[in-house]
């Protein structure tokens, strides 16, 4: 009796959740992308790897709470999140591992990845301006810092203050610019608006193309999913709406991005170096220009043809990891300055 008691037992230890887990070669991928072509992506990592992902999807505040919550017991083996500031501040709640990987170091940019390895970049949008090219660009205009000036009263249509897209675009100003000038720029930002800021980029192109409002701050990849749509109507707002690439004649235009780190307590840690050192690969690099309109991040691989057709830009070489840092003093520039 005892005999069997300790075979049961035994047999019972051998099927435990994470042996199953290393068994069923699982890989868990907490992610708040939440775009349909993202499957191909993952598709193609168990092709090659013969690994499986379970996809948990919820947005970074949620994911993140969730992974604190489980502790040492969670399965997350990758988090996945847009933008630098949510990345940064996946790092500073402990969350997330440091990663040594050579590939990673020379394929992903110094500037869009973290200096110590937490996390990396894979994707990158552009902010811009976007415009009526029926219309045209209104004179004088080349600088974000431009659109402050009283002469564009009544003509910017933009994100609320507390979106991460705002406050990453002012976190670039403010490392450029410094505290006080940032906090003029944002006065006068908000002095310019042609409505109370609302809804997603896509809203604020759509506002621009119907006249509501002649400047529409966006990432480009908006602009590309909706040139792509299968609504006659959106690709007609895609026609009608050029770009201005700011700030060209010296650091460049701000981008964001979409990056990943491997979870500090990742019972798969090998796997999930594995999935990000494919996602800095040209297949996958190719999903991202293809798939969601966005920048890939690697030399070796081109943007779709939309972005291809807006024209090469100069880039702002500023460390994403710095946009990150400074993300909650810009928010509190942006509030002081009545930028809602």
């Amino acid at each position: 009796m005892h005999r069997r008691s300790l075979l049961a037992a035994t047999t019972a230890s051998l099927f435990t959740p994470a042996l199953l887990r290393a068994q069923e070669r699982v890989l868990s991928l907490y992610s708040s992308r939440h775009y349909d072509t993202d499957r191909e992506l993952y598709d193609g990592f168990t092709r090659q790897s013969g690994v499986r992902i379970r996809l948990i999807e919820a947005n970074a505040d949620q994911l993140l709470e969730r992974i604190r919550s489980e502790g040492a017991n969670s399965p997350a083996d990758v988090l996945i999140t847009v933008d630098a500031g949510r990345l940064s501040r996946a790092q500073e709640a402990g969350v997330l591992q440091r990663v040594d990987s050579a590939v990673l170091q020379s394929r992903i940019p110094a500037h869009l990845r973290d200096p110590d390895g937490h996390w990396f970049g894979f994707s990158m949008r552009a902010r811009v301006v976007m415009y009526d090219k029926t219309i045209g660009l209104p004179a004088g205009l080349t600088r974000y810092e431009d659109l402050a000036k009283p002469e564009y009263r009544g003509m910017v249509v933009t994100r609320s203050s507390g979106n991460i897209y705002s406050i990453g675009w002012t976190a670039s100003m403010l490392a450029a610019n410094g505290a006080e000038a940032t906090e003029a720029w944002a006065r006068g930002i908000a002095a310019n608006l042609a409505r109370p800021p609302a809804g997603g980029d896509t809203d604020q192109i759509r506002a621009a193309a119907a006249g509501q409002g002649r400047l529409a701050i966006s990432n480009t990849y908006y602009l590309g999913n909706l040139a792509r749509s299968q609504r006659a109507e959106d690709r007609a707002i895609a026609e009608k709406m050029a770009v201005l690439f700011p700030n060209q004649g010296d650091r460049g235009t701000h981008v964001n991005i979409s990056g990943a780190g491997v979870v500090r307590t990742a019972p798969n840690r090998e796997a999930a170096v594995a999935f990000l050192e494919y996602m800095s690969g040209q297949a996958a690099q190719s999903i991202f220009a293809d798939g969601n309109s966005e920048y890939p991040v690697v030399a070796d691989a081109q943007p779709s043809a939309f972005l291809r057709g807006l024209g090469a830009f100069k880039q702002d070489q500023l460390n994403a990891a710095r946009i990150g840092a400074l993300s909650p003093e810009a928010l509190r520039i942006m509030q002081r300055a009545g930028w809602r």
